[in-house]
């Protein structure tokens, strides 16, 4: 990973495909593989959003040339 600029709330960062694959496989056990109890209090966003984050992430890695 490679932090470019942050400015308030907002980053940007760079990604390789590894990372990227590690974070929407992370994502992808919370909101699916596991029941998490109280999912908003302990991963700290609602389901839907890391559901949208997981999605986002997936088109990302739909773009990237497979080897």
């Amino acid at each position: 990973m490679k932090i470019n600029e942050v400015e308030g709330k907002i980053a940007q960062i760079e990604l390789d495909c590894e990372e990227l694959l590690t974070l929407n496989a992370a994502l992808n056990e919370i909101c699916n593989g596991i029941d998490v109890h109280e999912f908003e209090t302990r991963i700290g966003t609602s389901r839907a959003v890391a559901e949208k984050l997981m999605a986002e992430i997936q088109m990302v890695l739909d773009q990237i040339p497979k080897s």
